[in-house]
């Protein structure tokens, strides 16, 4: 059994919510999200965003609700709905409603959609199916690096990093689009053991290396680097956080592409990699979630 949280809210409350639960400082969640029920109002209007966390075990509201306040002094407490939903069920649901997403020469699907996957010359197609760990390439962070992975085709790294993997979207779609070895990392287990399911799913097992590495402290990233093309589709605090880190295990000239900030964090970001050497090469603007491509100079 899991159950569903759903905060409505202004923009800020409902980030802040979906903040505390992503960090992993309430209770384990199974997936956060969240999305602006109504683009025609502005942001700090009562009801314009939503926020849905899935747990795994009940929770206390109004212990959830205090541990929300300490988290975010200036969070305005707005009672969620909380709702039972059968795990079963709730996986049919999800699978029912992916459809395929096609964003440059990437075609991503779930077994669900196989026989609608389109048969066009040059795709490179990436079979992804729904579960615990980020990253089916519905999500706007992912199909937005894909779309400017697409677009930077050309250059084609030898040493790459997948940093904070979730399912391994991104790792794949370098392996296949540049035939190179990517090493994939996250924090998260589970997302680690998805990740390698999905490099087999994709037939390129050989060419993804996955582990469990918290930022850039393994030993399988020591004796990679440095690096000269780098995914992060994470959160803007972490984003911000691994700059300096960042600095140390990228190559001269290499790549970072950066995701999983929102646009009114996105000028934090960009100084943050500027103070460590790093300029913007390109953007993919977004209302929400913008995609930064970087140069280390």
């Amino acid at each position: 059994m899991l159950y569903k949280l759903t905060w409505h809210g202004p923009r800020t409350t409902v980030e802040s919510t979906a903040t505390f639960f992503s960090e992993g400082l309430g209770a384990a969640p199974a997936t956060v999200g969240i999305q602006k029920i109504d683009k025609k109002v502005a942001d700090e209007a009562a009801g314009a965003w939503s926020a849905e966390v899935y747990l795994e075990e009940k929770p206390q509201i109004d212990d959830l609700e205090a541990a929300l306040r300490l988290f975010d002094h200036d969070w305005a407490g707005i009672d969620p709905v909380l709702e039972e939903v059968p795990q079963k069920d709730w996986v049919a649901h999800s699978l029912a409603g992916l459809g395929i997403v096609e964003t440059g020469r990437f075609i991503l699907f779930g077994s669900h959609d196989a026989d609608k996957v389109p048969d066009r010359e040059g795709a490179i197609p990436i079979q992804i199916e729904a579960n615990q760990a980020f990253g089916t390439g519905h999500h706007p962070t992912t199909e937005g690096c894909l779309t400017l992975l697409d677009r930077f085709a050309g250059f084609a790294p030898k040493n790459i990093l997948d940093l904070g993997c979730g399912s391994a979207v991104l790792a794949i779609a370098a392996a296949k689009l540049w035939d190179r070895t990517v090493l994939a990392t996250d924090i998260d287990e589970p997302s680690i053991d998805i990740a390698i399911e999905n490099a087999s799913l994709n037939g390129v097992s050989e060419k993804i290396e996955a582990v469990v590495a918290d930022g850039f402290d393994h030993p399988k990233i020591a004796a990679a680097e440095p690096f000269d093309f780098v995914f992060a589709n994470i959160l803007a605090g972490p984003l911000k956080e691994f700059a300096p880190l960042m600095s140390e295990h990228v190559k001269k000239n290499g790549r970072v592409m950066l995701a999983g900030l929102m646009a009114e964090q996105e000028d934090s970001v960009i100084k943050a990699y500027s103070d460590n050497g790093f300029r913007v090469l390109n953007r993919l603007d977004h209302e929400t979630w913008p995609v930064l491509l970087l140069v280390r100079q």
